[in-house]
């Protein structure tokens, strides 16, 4: 079946529907792509034709371009890579030009694009080519370009065209940010140029009146000047300055996108547009051959996507939630409730004290008040929302409820007697979920009548912004309690990783190694501000120093003791360093950003100044610094080396959950795609000979695991071997 079918009607206007067979949103594949062209063909050449209106036969128009496209051109080499992007750049450039002669620039047909909804990617780059754009007045409807998400950048000549068209300012949000808008908002920054109740009439209106003025574009009329002037106007020449320091500041250099993309900006904005378009080609194919793009791509969209949709859930029957009863009313248990409210779900909110369940009903409240202020929600819906919310301390409001997520505080005894009281008032069948970031399912599950239905849900602060829930399966956790998990997620529309019962589950095991490695080195003398720099370099959002502040030294002083009393002879001897640190700051009441005082200080509003000048009292800097390299590996292989032995151990069953709950979990270095994917990008030979040196100068914290040695001897990568989620086994 066709992709694209032109119907012409008695008004001379022909009509191209792009309806993408099997698919509920269309992309643009290769044989789509070779349709359009010809049905372009066609109608330019027919003279009955007056003009052309490109729509879609689905309630959105297209939501980007088929990414096996891009493999596959990947596959055949960088040539494929460049070829294909320019026979793209030359299709949309004959819509643009229209048939009109080119040096008058009249005679051209008039090309409209009609869009019913959504237009993301190339769904937008196609009607950019056209000559004016309608999009339907649907508030569900998102336009933007939102390639640089994951790891790549517009290369169907978005990013020439929306530079030109908005000026670099202008279009930075949209092509830096991958930021999307709804059609109104679209308008009236200039991206599409009308709102319309019925977009194919308004665009067919438009059609028939249109004169050859209305179908050159303002870059290829003479005498057109950038919006904001180009790179070497002395508006422009500022403007790039300021781009480039925003776009440093942001990544930090560590995504080789962002920097394509601005290399491609400012090269283009110096050239004809024809080579703009061409230099926009170059680039783009240097991102695409980036083993740092396609990581991006199978991590943040494929997986992800594939993780959403249910891939590793259980078979069982829907588990649909409909009632969900919320124990503990502080700020992780209001999260759950607000996130849970959102999605329909009626939820009971109980705490000690009804003042407690109050305030977490409040802190709901207060979200939602925010929200209107800044014109993201409205009183009703915030009124209708709130409705769904009932703050109490009686238990037997939870009668009805098939969800029940404990969130009060981390204590055994405690959570315990919560286990008990709640299973004695739901029905038998309501699975039971306790939010614990470090506690043995296995063992809570103790107190439960029915360990089957028990199971971890771990949600990351602050609940509302955090995507990534972590499912931790106990011992005797069945799979309706799993498959009651990940449809609440997907209900709540978050993204869900399942992992086996262990100490610290998968997040936590990585994480704490992470902040452990760094305040490690600041003990043995290694300046702060270069072991925080090297790890922003690496993409990191937050340094490990900056981090332990943020969730608090004395939650690490905690989890150490903790950690300590459970391992016993077993607690690692190298952990001593780090120890002695870390209580030396809590001593002193330095507890990080709750005390305005830790690694950081802060001032009176707890806003960051710098690291503690004391630092230096208690760690004195070595005299001789060690290599940025050399930091940076300490810290990922502190983290990736966990991700592995979670694997091996069977701890993490799919290493594409390592990879997404890696990136969105603690926001590791996203250009890599997570652990699994920087290691294939390093090459398991390369990644087992590094442990070995970083072992030998550092401790057994860095000795390769025994699967990380097995595949670097065979040649192996993690997705050539695990790649469909097999176990390690």
């Amino acid at each position: 079946m066709a992709e694209f079918t032109m119907e012409t009607g008695a008004d001379g206007v022909a009509v191209i529907t792009w309806d993408l067979p099997g698919k509920s949103m269309n992309v643009l594949t290769l044989a789509g792509g070779a349709e359009l062209d010809a049905l372009i063909d066609e109608a330019l050449a027919d003279e009955a034709i007056k003009g052309i209106v490109i729509t879609s036969g689905k309630d959105s128009f297209a939501g980007g371009m088929d990414l096996n496209v891009l493999g596959a051109m990947k596959e055949n080499g960088v040539e494929a890579v460049f070829d294909g992007v320019m026979d793209l750049h030359r299709r949309l450039r004959k819509i643009e030009l229209a048939g009109m002669d080119p040096k008058t620039k009249k005679g051209g047909k008039p090309i409209a694009a009609a869009l019913p909804g959504t237009a993301m990617g190339i769904g937008l780059e196609l009607p950019l080519a056209c000559h004016r754009i309608f999009v339907a007045d649907n508030p569900k409807a998102k336009i933007g370009l939102p390639e640089i998400m994951v790891g790549i950048f517009p290369g169907g000549g978005g990013t020439t065209r929306l530079v030109r068209k908005l000026g670099v300012m202008g279009a930075s949000q949209y092509l830096l940010q991958g930021k999307s808008v709804g059609p109104k908002k679209a308008k009236s920054a200039g991206i599409i140029d009308e709102v319309a109740a019925d977009p194919v009439a308004a665009a067919k209106e438009w059609v028939l009146g249109a004169s050859d003025a209305d179908l050159v574009k303002p870059w290829d009329a003479k005498g057109y000047k950038m919006p904001g002037g180009a790179p070497y106007h002395p508006a422009g020449f500022q403007t790039f300055v300021g781009a480039n320091a925003m776009v440093n500041g942001q990544t930090w250099g560590a995504f080789p996108a962002a920097k394509a993309l601005l290399s491609a900006v400012y090269e283009g904005a110096m050239v004809p547009f024809d080579t703009a378009l061409r230099i926009e080609a170059r680039w783009f194919t240097n991102v695409i051959m980036n083993p740092s793009s396609g990581a991006m791509i199978r991590s943040l969209f494929l997986n992800k996507e594939a993780l959403e949709k249910g891939a590793n859930r259980p078979d069982a029957p829907d588990q649909t939630v409909k009632k969900v009863g919320v124990m503990g009313a502080g700020m992780m248990g209001a999260g759950i409730a607000l996130v849970s409210a959102q999605a329909g779900i009626e939820v009971v909110l109980i705490d000690q004290k009804q003042e407690s369940a109050d305030k977490g009903k409040a802190y709901v409240e207060s979200y939602f008040e925010k929200g209107i202020k800044r014109g993201k929600s409205t009183p009703e819906k915030a009124a209708k929302i709130l409705s769904r919310i009932t703050a109490t301390t009686d238990y037997d409001a939870l009668k009805g409820a098939d969800l029940i997520i404990e969130a009060v505080f981390e204590d055994v005894g405690v959570k315990a007697e919560v286990t008990k009281n709640v299973e004695a008032v739901v029905p038998e069948d309501c699975i039971f979920a306790t939010n614990t970031s470090t506690l043995p399912i296995s063992d809570l599950a103790k107190a439960s009548k029915r360990p089957e239905q028990f199971i971890g849900i771990h949600f990351f602060s602050p609940v509302e912004k955090m995507a990534l829930v972590e499912i931790i399966k106990g011992e005797k956790t069945g799979d309706r309690a799993v498959a009651k998990s990940l449809d609440y997620v997907r209900q709540i529309r978050k993204t869900p990783i399942v992992v086996n019962d262990a100490r610290f589950f998968y997040a936590n095991r990585c994480i704490i190694p992470y902040l452990n490695e760094g305040a490690r080195m600041v003990a043995e003398g290694v300046e702060p501000v270069l072991v925080d720099n090297a790890a922003r370099l690496l993409g990191m959002p937050v340094g490990p120093l900056q981090l332990i502040d943020e969730t608090s030294i004395d939650l690490a002083v905690t989890i150490a003791k903790a950690t300590k009393e459970a391992l016993g002879d077993k607690y690692p001897k190298d952990a001593k360093p780090v120890d002695d640190l870390m209580f030396a700051l809590y001593d002193k009441g330095r507890l990080g950003r709750k005390s305005n005082a830790g690694f950081y200080a802060y001032d009176e509003k707890g806003k960051r100044q710098g690291l503690w000048e004391g630092l230096d009292e208690l760690t004195p800097t070595l005299d001789e610094q060690p290599e940025v390299t050399e930091v940076q590996h300490r810290l990922m292989f502190a983290q990736v080396l966990e991700a592995v032995r979670a694997l091996e151990e069977g701890v993490l069953e799919d290493i594409r959950e390592g990879d997404v709950g890696a990136i969105l979990g603690w926001g590791f270095a996203p250009w890599s795609g997570g652990p699994f994917s920087w290691l294939d990008i390093l090459g398991a030979p390369y990644a087992a000979d590094r442990c070995d040196q970083l072992a030998q100068r550092y401790g057994e914290r860095f000795s390769c695991p025994d699967l990380l040695r097995e595949m670097a001897d065979k040649g192996q990568t993690f997705y050539g071997r695990f790649g469909q989620g097999a176990a390690a086994a």
